[in-house]
């Protein structure tokens, strides 16, 4: 059985689960690989770090390129956009391949990457990259390759998901929400990728790029958090048989691809809608397979370890015994979308003056910038001032830039609206 040799660059704690289940269970993953696997060295940045897993002293190394040189596969879990990006250059110019679960950098620079491995004829696997142990990344590059993808929807962060799930079920406020999460670790001391949507924007361009079969960069991602997103919001979408969920779109268009992260009303009906906790969901629809859902556990260091150790099984095989992964399949120059060129349905709830005459000025802004409307509800509380009232209006599908027009001249140019309480997305059922 041919030896390949492997370098792990990190052991947080997916890192520290990858070295835990490559020595564990190294007999069957060699059945399965066709190889022998051996762990040559782990890189990290203080060898004295307490970690997940005692990692025997003598693999540990500071010096990432010396074991990156001598190695078949490099596995890189150090996450940031360098000196990962270098790392895994370094392992394609010696011949190796690399088995990553850096969405960040696979979201800036996959071009670069996938071009580099094949030049140098050599596998890049980042099945870890997007819903930790849920396998999309392998359904979309293999396993619907004959079909013609038309949408991808998903919740492919786990921390925001614990935290509107918390929100809607407990009733908290976001605040406590976010600081229960990060008690429990799903959430980082400095929550901005999560909760901002950066995190789930990297995987969507992913998940757009394999699903498309064109380049799609973190830049393209329309992107939106959850920081605004209300106890007041989550009770009136509940009252309404809907869900806040943050969620990833990749549409394919007739004129281009539409791209979109961020906060949306989902039908109680809809499969997301009951996704709970720190999991994560992908729903795939195709021409030809219809709607598929992808679900399980999106973080956390074994569930992401696993993902990682497919593509090492994979990876491995090939250097044994012959063969290549997938190759990124760029065949068509489809124009990505201008956010403002979007096209959805929308739910607005506004503060207006509660008086003869205010509703049918509002329904002529709409009309006036070609937003049509399919519901109309008013609720009698008057926001403590004297004759307001709540307004929720849910639109038939409309363009953003159209929306967006109605919306600041009901702002600036009318007397009628004092202000809009929350603006979201429509999901279809």
């Amino acid at each position: 059985m041919q030896e390949v040799k492997i370098a792990l660059l990190g052991a947080g704690t997916v890192g520290a689960q990858v070295a835990r289940l490559l020595t564990v269970h190294q007999d069957e993953l060699n059945v399965r690989a066709g190889a022998k696997l051996t762990l040559i060295g782990v890189a990290v940045r203080n060898i004295n770090s307490q970690r997940d897993w005692d990692i025997p002293s003598e693999l540990l190394t500071t010096d990432a390129y010396s074991i990156i040189r001598q190695a078949d596969v490099v596995i890189e879990l150090m996450g940031g956009i360098h000196p990962a990006r270098e790392y895994i250059l370094e392992a394609f110019k010696n011949g190796a391949s690399v088995v990553t679960g850096n969405k960040a950098l696979l979201a800036e620079y996959g071009p670069e990457l996938h071009d580099a491995a094949d030049e140098a004829q050599v596998d890049l696997y980042y099945e870890a990259a997007v819903g930790g142990a849920v396998p999309v990344v392998y359904g979309l590059r293999e396993s619907l390759s004959g079909d013609r993808i038309t949408h991808v929807l998903g919740i492919v962060n786990g921390t925001t998901n614990y935290i509107l799930d918390e929100m809607t079920t407990k009733g908290l406020s976001y605040e406590v929400a976010l600081k229960k999460a990060q008690e429990l670790g799903f959430a980082e001391a400095d929550p901005t990728a999560d909760v901002d949507g950066f995190d789930a924007a990297a995987k969507c361009a992913l998940l757009a790029s394999l699903a498309f079969h064109t380049r799609v960069s973190l830049s393209d991602v329309p992107t939106e958090g959850i920081r605004g997103i209300t106890p007041g919001i989550i009770a009136s979408a509940k009252a309404n048989n809907y869900t806040v969920k943050l969620v990833a779109s990749a549409k394919r268009r007739e004129d281009g691809i539409e791209l979109f992260v961020g906060p949306a009303l989902i039908p109680n009906a809809h499969p997301l809608a009951n996704i709970r906790g720190a999991y994560n969901a992908i729903v795939v629809e195709g021409e030809a397979a219809d709607r598929l859902m992808f679900y399980g556990p999106g973080a956390g260091g074994a569930p992401t370890a696993s993902a990682v150790l497919s593509d090492l099984v994979a990876a491995a095989n090939h250097k044994a015994n012959g063969g290549f992964a997938p190759r990124e399949l760029v065949y068509g120059d489809t124009p990505i979308l201008d956010g403002s060129k979007a096209t959805s349905r929308y739910q607005l709830k506004m503060v207006v003056q509660d008086s003869v005459g205010v509703l049918h000025a509002i329904m002529g802004v709409f009309a006036k910038n070609n937003v049509s409307i399919s519901d109309v509800s008013q609720e009698n509380e008057n926001d403590g001032k004297e004759n307001t009232c709540y307004l929720t209006v849910t639109t038939h599908e409309a363009v953003y830039a159209d929306l967006q027009n109605t919306i600041d001249e009901l702002n600036n140019a009318s007397q009628a609206v004092t202000r809009f309480t929350s603006i979201l997305r429509v999901e279809n059922a």
